[in-house]
């Protein structure tokens, strides 16, 4: 960078800068239109360098990005896991808690009765029937013995879908039930609210709403399979109801086990085990134990209870009390398979990658519905890597695209794959499944690969080189046994024909112009640095002894026309190469072929044409190059990339031979 252009990034770089006052300067020391219009570049050279510096700090730092994004994303799906966990043991601690403070409850709450024995009972009654006198439609709600307030207050509902605002609602808590009601816009004398729901204890769980501004404060109430969500005025209120809801139901649940312990009659000393299935406790509770496990989202323990019943059921006959209760499980199982399914639905977020299915997928095959699990299990990634797919920016060189997309789709496909070997491992019939899914989205990846490399008409040697960037990915996948080549080579086969037609039709095109300017003369390079440079040039080509058609001053003993010709056929005979899979071996034979007969029938036709003695011998030296030189180079570089001999090329360069006859002749081939 020029000093100005130094001195001015300084000056635009400081914090005191202030453009007003500067352009004001510039003008009042400038001497007319043109120091602002140069000082103008200035700035503007100075905003594009910095631009694309910027620019080429994203990309370095792009695949960087790419791997914290999928880490927190991992991050995220682990402490999700881990939250799981620890609210399972702190339910499993609190209940051993209450177990071991019930008996000092019990004889608190005697003595409490001993000494009050019906004003506390009293007072929660009449607190609960004035306030219900409150709601239309809530009288009968106070039939039920011994129910009493425990804590009510105001709440506003949203809608569970857009979370928008619905409706404000006064909530009542009760020590077996809840109860919501909706606010009255026209009130008449002391009725405020509508009855709404009643809602036992036992029916619901209570689920804490992470704040996300602005849905602050909210809390919501599962009922399989529906689900309401309030929120509280602030978060301490928030706090109380939480705290509230789950003591008032933990107290429901130790009196109704303490009240089943009192009336279920001792059993007698010498049977230990019913001889009626149904006496026992957990298949009586079963139906609602699945019930709070599908709403809690608890899908393990639904799925152990069921098959703890189904072990236990294998040993007893069927009888009428057996179906009617498989008959009521099998209801749960099916709003136990609605809900797996719904998670892996591809309308739930698709973050995680494949192990986010993990949970879902392992359930539905344990309930014996492995190939939905397949269908969903591929169905999501499919949705996964076609929206990774359209997400992908192409912004900057094209290159640096095909690279991101080859990454993104190839490191889909593999996780995708292990995963889909862990959660299938025992069940073989489905890995036909995963190479049929494999197979059509390497089609996604495909038309998005084409429609970068070949629909914007880049250059043969472009193409090739991204084509060997594709297939190298595609090659991490044998790591697992997956083998997708032949498939990527199917599906790129048609683009890959059409370029090499398109390009072989330029090669002829470029060399029909060169022919028709053609003066037969030999190529002066004007330098000794220029010659250096061509000798290299067809030594990378393969043709060794093209030193013998130069001299020790700058000239070259064949004309620039077959110079040309041969530089751009070798060319395009490499790049052909890197493309070459068997289904193009026929288009590129016939390409080469096509474009060394324009070659060798032009020599032909000049030789035959030209009536000067000295041109006529230089034209016969041309044609011997073409045919003792570059057609075998061109033969034996073909076999090495192919693997097999091109009898087509070996029968032409047979029926072009040179044959030395008499210059007066015009006799030039047979």
């Amino acid at each position: 960078m020029s000093e100005t252009g130094s001195r001015l990034r300084k000056l635009l770089e400081s914090p005191n800068f202030e453009p007003q006052n500067y352009v004001k300067q510039l003008s009042q020391l400038s001497d007319g239109d043109r120091d602002l219009q140069e000082h103008r570049q200035k700035v503007q050279s100075l905003a594009d360098e910095t631009a694309q510096n910027l620019k080429k700090n994203v990309y370095k730092n792009y695949r960087q990005f790419i791997e914290t994004a999928k880490e927190i994303s991992y991050l995220e799906s682990e402490m999700y896991q881990l939250s799981h966990i620890l609210t399972e043991q702190k339910s499993i601690m609190e209940s051993i808690t209450q177990a071991l403070l019930s008996t000092d409850k019990d004889e608190t709450s005697k003595e409490m009765q001993a000494a009050f024995p019906k004003e506390t009972e009293e007072l929660k009654q009449r607190t609960l029937t004035s306030l219900l006198e409150k709601v239309e439609g809530g009288k009968n709600i106070m039939d039920t013995p011994g129910r009493h307030l425990v804590y009510n207050g105001d709440l506003v509902e949203f809608d569970v879908d857009n979370m928008s605002p619905v409706q404000k609602v006064h909530a009542f808590l009760m020590n077996d039930c809840l109860l919501i009601a909706t606010w009255l816009p026209n009130r008449r004398g002391a009725v405020k609210y509508k009855y709404n729901a009643l809602y036992e204890l036992d029916s619901f769980a209570v689920v804490n709403v992470k704040d996300n501004a602005p849905m602050k404060d909210m809390f919501k109430i599962l009922m399989f399979p529906d689900s309401r969500i309030f929120q509280a005025e602030n978060s301490k209120i928030k706090k109380e109801w939480l705290e509230i809801l789950d003591e008032t139901k933990k107290n429901k649940a130790t009196k109704d086990r303490h009240s089943k312990e009192e009336v279920a009659p001792a059993p007698p000393a010498r049977a230990e085990v019913s001889t009626n299935p149904f006496d026992l406790e957990w298949i009586q509770e079963l139906p609602e134990d699945l019930d709070v496990c599908i709403a809690q989202r608890d899908f393990e323990g639904a799925v152990d209870l069921l098959d703890k019943l189904n072990e236990y059921l294998k040993e007893l006959p069927v009888t009428q009390r057996v179906k009617a209760l498989r008959a009521t499980v099998e209801e749960r199982v099916r709003q136990l398979t609605e809900v797996l399914v719904f998670e892996l639905s591809p309308d739930r977020s698709l973050r995680g990658g494949p192990k986010a299915t993990r949970r879902a997928v392992s359930q539905l095959i344990r309930l014996g519905q492995s190939t939905k699990a397949c269908e969903l299990f591929l169905k999501n990634r499919a949705a996964a890597v076609q929206t990774a797919i359209r997400q992908l920016r192409i912004e900057g060189a094209t290159l640096l695209y095909i690279h991101k997309l080859c990454n993104i789709f190839f490191t889909s496909l593999l996780e995708t794959a292990k995963e889909f070997e862990m959660d299938f491992a025992g069940n073989t019939g489905c890995y036909s499944a995963f190479v049929v899914w494999s197979k059509s989205t390497m089609r996604m990846f495909v038309d998005a690969f084409s429609k970068q490399v070949f629909d914007s008409k880049e250059s043969l040697s472009t193409a090739a080189e991204w084509v060997k960037v594709a297939k190298e990915h595609c090659q991490q996948l044998t790591e697992i046994g997956l083998d997708l080549t032949f498939s990527l080579q199917s599906l790129l086969v048609k683009d890959i024909k059409a370029a090499l037609q398109s390009y072989k039709d330029i090669i002829i095109e470029a060399t029909k112009h060169r022919n028709s300017e053609e003066m037969w003369r030999r190529l002066n390079l004007m330098t000794p640095e220029a010659v250096a440079k061509l000798k290299d040039e067809m030594r990378g080509c393969g043709v060794g002894s093209f030193e013998q058609f130069t001299g020790d001053d700058c000239w070259v003993n064949l004309s620039y026309t077959v110079v040309a010709f041969t530089k751009q056929m070798m060319s395009f005979l490499e790049e052909g190469l890197k493309l070459y899979f068997p289904e193009l071996h026929m288009v590129l034979l016939e390409s080469l072929r096509e474009i060394i007969l324009v070659a060798v029938q032009h020599v032909d036709y000049s030789l035959r044409c030209e009536q000067d003695p000295e041109k006529k011998a230089f034209i016969v030296l041309n044609a011997a190059f073409l045919h003792d030189t570059v057609l075998p180079v061109v033969e034996r570089r073909f076999e090495e990339g192919v693997g097999k001999p091109a009898k087509q090329l070996q029968d032409l360069r047979k029926s072009t031979r040179p044959v030395r006859v008499n210059p007066e002749s015009t006799t030039s081939m047979v």
